[in-house]
């Protein structure tokens, strides 16, 4: 399944990053770098990374779709993640014939999410 490998692999860079910023066997800081470039520098990638992301996000989501995302980014960051994950993976792979609008980000939501048992409590 692609989403496990999507995981292993972000697990992976994540490992990676924390052993680069401990200063551990496989990472750290280039020879010949200060810390602070080191660190300015990483940054800079982080901040190229995240304004694609936010680009790619625009191209495929209209604007009710990006508030929606935005709104449960707020509430359940987790999820939201997961729904850019999914939605990026499938404009990546070319999967993707049209934008997503908030009936089809709806959907995917209540695909993703699993359904919320409901309590009633009643008082005699």
């Amino acid at each position: 399944m692609a989403g496990y490998s999507d995981d292993a692999e972000l697990a992976e860079l994540r490992r990676r990053r924390l052993q680069q910023l401990q200063g551990g066997p496989s990472g750290g800081v280039p020879a010949g770098l200060p810390n602070a470039a080191y660190a300015q520098a990483q940054q800079a990638e982080m901040d190229r990374r995240e304004a694609e992301r936010q680009e790619m996000l625009r191209r495929v989501l209209t604007p009710e779709a990006r508030e929606r995302l935005g709104r449960i980014r707020l509430a359940k960051p987790e999820v939201a993640q997961s729904i850019e994950q999914q939605i990026m993976g499938l404009a990546a792979s070319g999967r993707l014939q049209r934008v997503i609008d908030d009936a089809t980000l709806r959907s995917l939501l209540e695909r993703l999410m699993p359904e919320k048992r409901e309590i009633t409590i009643t008082r005699r």
